[in-house]
């Protein structure tokens, strides 16, 4: 049965400029930077810098009137009138390129509407180191494989991973290169390549199933020791003992001592687990553009003060087009549009409108980002005057929020991925934020506080009988934090502490 009611319902719903304010808060300097340059890139009538557009414009200079006193010709004001109209011309041909560009199909912007202005990109591109996978092929030349077993090697090196180890099942490498590449080998095949050839390359370890076996091949390459002869057997018949740091069974296993297990775990060391992330040309350097900057100066009354400094990258300089503007008016004051005319104002029109908000919604961003990170270092004062981790204070995003008078979702927007420049080092600001736990004798601790303290104490343990977990949180007892054993294997685990088993040594 089919019924009709009326609702009242109150509902909040966000309006796309609110939604893309709140993107732009969320990126930090060097991303918002792009997004800048690609907002000026689409929008003919936003532009860089400050508005000094009409300051040298003749035709906007009103000191230039028409003088009788000039010949025919000479007029500055006909000048004026020549170099106007023959910007208008030129704008309206920008124009009408920017209205057919907004119009374009999607299809039209793919990488096959070849450009010849495209050719500085493509060699740009061509410039680019040697990736890892090409560095491997070009060292496949001096085995004088044939056909069939290049294609093997070639194809057993692309499906290698970023550390350099081949995760695939040989039959699987094998059933791809029947059904991919119509070659009929088999899983000997395979093998023998991956083994005589593959194992051959540099560099050493690459193309091995586990990290037992990257070790193994890496000790085989090198020149015999007795140190690497020890070390060798400790990986092919001791490699579980050896990752749990069971030593006292490799002693025993091996009929060694203790000087020569030193040696030989030493040249385990000394062996890359990752052999392929070795290569340069994989490596990607992350720079770290801080967003703000925060200094100590001492005021007048002798004591010190931290000072808030935000990157002027985040405020950069633009405004809105004056020709576009102009451009408006003048389709304005027509009489008898067309159709092209009426289209031309509701773009300009909107253009207008983006670059004019988009310059408040940067200007919005520079000021919560300003209001924010002064409330975070008003907060954590004592840590900024000190550099002393343990004296950051408990925080969390609501406390910020309800200092600024914002919402919590905004501060966390310019918490996340955002980096504070000290006189400590570079920080993320995230890290500020940290819940309470209270001691015995009642005080509130900020969690970043204690797991300083559980660093301490495992820098201080003795490294042949580690602590264990338990042990741990007793010891945290012992100086006034009562913590479970599972919140100290978490804060363990966050501080990229291993396991004690892990961190047992001869």
């Amino acid at each position: 049965m089919l019924k009709q009611s009326i609702q009242q319902k109150l509902l909040q719903k966000l309006t796309p400029q609110q939604i893309q304010l709140m993107k732009l808060i969320q990126l930090p300097t060097v991303d918002f930077e792009q997004r800048v340059k690609q907002e000026i890139e689409d929008n003919p009538a936003l532009e860089p810098g400050p508005d000094t557009a009409g300051e040298n414009d003749p035709a906007l200079d009103e000191g230039i009137i028409d003088d009788p006193s000039f010949p025919p010709g000479d007029n500055p004001a006909d000048e004026a009138r020549s170099e106007r109209e023959e910007w208008e011309q030129k704008a309206f041909e920008e124009l009408d390129q920017y209205i057919n560009n907004d119009d374009s199909p999607d299809y039209k912007t793919y990488i096959s509407n070849y450009s010849p202005d495209d050719d500085d990109d493509y060699k740009m591109t061509l410039a680019a180191g040697k990736t890892f996978r090409e560095y491997l092929m070009e060292q496949l030349a001096p085995f004088g494989l044939d056909e069939t077993e290049t294609k093997i090697a070639e194809y057993i090196i692309g499906n290698l991973d970023n550390g350099g180890y081949l995760r695939r099942d040989l039959m699987d490498i094998a059933d791809d290169l029947a059904f991919n590449e119509s070659l009929l080998v088999d899983e000997k095949d395979v093998e023998r390549i991956l083994k005589n050839v593959i194992w051959l390359l540099d560099p050493p370890g690459i193309g091995a199933r586990d990290l037992r076996e990257s070790l193994r091949i890496q000790l085989l390459r090198k020149d015999e020791t007795p140190e690497r002869k020890i070390a060798l057997r400790i990986v092919e018949r001791y490699f579980r003992e050896l990752t749990h740091k069971h030593y006292r069974k490799i002693l025993s296993g091996l009929k060694i001592d203790e000087e020569t297990l030193r040696k030989a775990l030493d040249e385990i060391r000394k062996l890359n687990p990752k052999p392929g992330g070795s290569f340069g040309g994989q490596r990607i350097t992350t720079h770290i553009v801080p967003d703000f900057k925060v200094r100590i100066e001492e005021g007048p009354d002798g004591n010190k003060y931290p000072v808030v400094e935000l990157n002027q990258r985040n405020l950069p300089q633009l405004h809105v087009s004056r020709h576009y503007k102009e451009m408006l008016e003048g389709y304005k004051l027509a009489k008898n549009k067309t159709k092209s005319q009426r289209d031309a104002i509701t773009f300009i029109k909107q253009k207008l409108d983006a670059a004019s908000w988009f310059i408040d919604a940067v200007r919005q961003r520079y000021n919560t980002l300003e209001k924010t990170i002064r409330a975070i270092v008003d907060f954590q004062k004592e840590y900024f005057l000190t550099g002393d981790e343990r004296k950051i204070k408990p925080m969390i995003l609501k406390d910020i929020a309800q200092r600024i008078d914002m919402d919590i979702s905004t501060v966390s927007r310019v918490a996340n991925s955002k980096y504070v420049d000290t006189p400590y080092g570079t920080k993320l600001l995230k890290e500020f934020f940290s819940e309470a736990m209270e001691t015995l004798q009642g005080e509130e601790v900020s969690t970043i506080r204690i797991k300083e303290i559980l660093k301490e104490i495992v820098a201080r343990e003795n490294k042949k009988k580690p602590l264990t977990d338990e042990q741990l949180a007793e010891a945290l007892k012992e100086q006034g934090y009562k913590i479970a054993r599972r919140t100290v294997a978490k804060y363990r685990e966050q501080l990229n502490i291993p396991p004690a088993r892990l961190r047992k040594e001869l």
